[in-house]
């Protein structure tokens, strides 16, 4: 049998992606291919659909993937333009033709827009560094993305928007002081699991994005001078170093969820498991 083939949509603009690296990251695409090329043997293609019309590798249609995954992006939905609409219409033919897809932060905002939800800014603010406090719902606990996950964990995360109103067929998985943290989403054809955190990202990957978001984080007071972030940001290169650091552990507030890379990669490994791999066995 053939190896699995999944499409990742990359949300960011090339600009974006530049700074990340620059900061010391990766380029969102290239960043979440490495993380599923860890968990399964897959193909992989990358689309950017904001950088312009979308060019999709030769010889090969959405109909070839077995899978759909879309990035975080430092987008708002709600701003509209071509680069955010290509990205909607993009979800639109997911949901028409299948696939599983997976969503993280923005791919799940463009999931349920594009299924006729609502995205806002988050009345409570930006979300940045770790999510705390998310709790699985009863429907969560059962559900198949969060096998192997603690039912209360902290997760890497990003974003100042939020789900503000969910479309027809959203069940709620997971939600946390900030909002709403999990759903799983059938529309059309297809079924998305989204996550308004992002499992993919390393502790090295959100340094970098401190670094590159370093001015609004002082502007919104999240770190109150430059030293101060720049401690934090040591810190966290110190866990990607050692991620079971008994002292930064408890100073952060990070349980099993972060400490063991097994729990702390189970909603794309499940994912993967058990959407992806499935429909290739199925199509083969």
């Amino acid at each position: 049998m053939s190896r699995a083939r999944v499409l990742v949509i990359d949300g960011n603009r090339a600009a974006t992606r530049a700074a990340q690296v620059a900061a010391g990251g990766q380029p969102s695409g290239e960043g979440y291919v490495r993380v599923l090329q860890q968990l399964a043997p897959l193909d992989c293609d990358i689309l950017r659909p904001a950088d312009g019309a979308v060019q999709w590798p030769t010889g090969v249609a959405l109909a070839d993937y077995d899978g759909v995954a879309m990035t975080g992006s430092a987008l708002n939905v709600y701003d509209g333009g071509a680069h955010i609409e290509r990205q909607v219409e993009l979800a639109h033919a997911v949901f028409a033709s299948g696939a599983p897809f997976f969503g993280s932060c923005w791919g799940l905002q463009v999931a349920v827009t594009a299924a006729g939800g609502r995205v806002r800014a988050n009345p409570l603010g930006r979300e940045f560094g770790f999510a705390r406090r998310i709790a699985l719902t009863a429907a969560g606990r059962a559900h198949d993305m969060f096998r192997g996950k603690p039912a209360v964990f902290e997760a890497v995360t990003v974003h100042r928007d939020d789900i503000g109103e969910l479309p027809a067929g959203a069940t709620l998985l997971a939600s946390s002081d900030m909002g709403l943290q999990a759903i799983e989403l059938r529309h059309g054809r297809s079924t998305i699991w989204g996550v308004q955190y992002h499992p993919e990202y390393s502790y090295a990957e959100i340094a970098a994005t401190a670094k590159r978001y370093a001015p609004v984080l002082l502007e919104e007071e999240l770190f109150l001078n430059g030293a101060e972030l720049n401690a934090w940001v040591a810190e966290l290169l110190e866990l990607q170093r050692s991620p079971r650091d008994a002292h930064l552990c408890w100073k952060h507030g990070l349980g099993p969820a972060m400490q063991d890379q097994h729990a702390k990669l189970a909603e794309l490994r499940n994912w993967l498991e058990l959407q992806v791999l499935p429909r290739r066995q199925r199509r083969a």
